[in-house]
């Protein structure tokens, strides 16, 4: 499979919103899409020759997950030590060079071993090098970083564009050698918070994301997103965790695909609006300049009757995801509205530049902001003047605004799109 997919421009999905992920469950799954099975062994293997312990065991095949045929990975050695940071990291260190991998593998590998060490010092206040292992010190651990960079290289994926669902990290107590600690635990929670990454908790009372999933997912993911984005799926790799819960299959999919070449590029807002009918104009609209200086991307206010033929408004609000839920709490305490919809949208869109342009109005040259808006493949689409620059150069010539703006743009139109020259 991979000398037939290598060659496509690829697109991952890794939708760990149900079951989170964990080293394991994502090696399984790149195992599962095609990954060489004998190279990753091999690579894993390694780990006895520099490492100190004996008889390393990898066992990989296919189980099930309620109902679901996942693959599976275990690996198990004799005589393992218990590994300080500087130890841990040596040892990645060696495994990388010795398998003459590719720079993008090496590196990978070696920004999962630093972004887990760095959690668990920061956590313990210890100096990296210092700090003692103890699960993060398994040979689980290594065997799963470097085969996970073995695996994605065999794939050809480094040169993919990476996308995640929000991850799921579970719940509950979980029981380690710290003690009881809520889930996620402490490095994992550590790990996805210093890159921002966002997490959804549940859908069980368990530990669904490993410091090393987190990790992984950190360091290799481009873009977060709750929707998929446009792409061809051509295989997908099912990953299995160790437990087979009774609520849900314990499972990890990554989609390999190819994308759909659009003209246009994507996002994902989050849509918010409440329904108003007794609240003035004054209200509204202090409400919507707060909203928009709060940080909303848009701010509409739609006339509707509402229950008794009486007259009201929608309120409804664009934004990011990650203001959504300060804007909802703005929405209520601004109009009294006892709740907020929310619900995430998808959009095709123009990518906008502001580009600063000079040009000759009257005799006299003025610098104007152009908005520049263009497809995915950099064509531009349309130009506008901004209408503050427009006011201070009608201000300046003394000329009507719409005199300058059929000025502005025809200049605008010769130095951008070429048009007249």
């Amino acid at each position: 499979m991979a000398g037939g997919i290598k060659g496509l421009s690829k697109i991952v999905v890794i939708d760990c919103q149900v079951a989170g992920i964990s080293g394991d469950m994502f090696l399984a799954s790149l195992l599962d899409l095609g990954a060489d099975v004998n190279r990753v062994i091999a690579a894993i293997k390694m780990i006895e020759e520099i490492g100190e312990c004996k008889n390393v065991r990898i066992h990989v095949r296919d189980v099930t997950r309620r109902g679901i045929r996942a693959k599976r990975i275990d690996v198990e050695a004799d005589g393992w030590p218990e590994l300080t940071g500087a130890e841990f990291m040596r040892l990645i260190k060696s495994c990388v060079d010795n398998l003459g991998i590719g720079q993008d593998a090496r590196k990978f590998a070696l920004n999962i071993a630093e972004t887990l060490l760095n959690a668990e010092a920061k956590l313990h206040s210890e100096d990296p090098s210092n700090i003692h292992l103890h699960e993060l010190g398994h040979i689980d651990t290594i065997a799963e970083i470097i085969g996970s960079a073995v695996a994605l290289e065999d794939l050809g994926l480094f040169n993919a564009k990476i996308y995640s669902t929000p991850i799921a990290v579970g719940g509950g107590i979980i029981e380690f050698s710290h003690g009881r600690v809520p889930s996620p635990a402490p490095a994992t929670l550590e790990i996805l918070m210093s890159r921002g990454f966002p997490i959804i908790g549940g859908p069980i009372k368990a530990e669904l994301t490993t410091p090393t999933g987190a990790s992984i997912l950190v360091n290799l993911v481009d873009e977060v997103t709750g929707l998929y984005p446009a792409l061809k799926p051509l295989k997908v790799g099912y990953g299995a965790g160790v437990m087979d819960f009774e609520e849900m299959p314990n499972i990890l999919r990554v989609i390999l695909g190819e994308p759909l070449h659009y003209s246009l590029s994507r996002d994902e807002v989050i849509v918010l609006e409440t329904n108003l009918d007794d609240v003035t104009g004054e209200i509204l609209g202090h409400a919507s300049s707060r909203l928009l200086a709060e940080g909303a991307r848009d701010v509409s206010i739609i006339p509707m009757f509402t229950k008794k033929n009486r007259p009201g408004y929608i309120l409804k609000i664009i934004a990011d995801r990650g203001n959504a839920e300060r804007l909802a709490h703005i929405i209520m305490e601004e109009t009294g509205s006892l709740g907020v919809r929310l619900y995430a949208c998808e959009r095709r869109i123009l990518v906008r530049d502001i580009v600063p342009i000079e040009v000759m109005i009257d005799g006299v040259r003025v610098s104007v902001r152009m908005k520049v808006s263009r497809d995915a493949g950099g064509s531009i689409i349309r130009i506008k003047p901004e209408y503050d620059d427009l006011e201070r150069i009608a201000g300046m010539v003394g000329k009507p605004l719409r005199h300058v703006l059929e000025a502005v743009e025809a200049q605008a139109r010769r130095l951008l799109l070429g048009e007249g020259s």
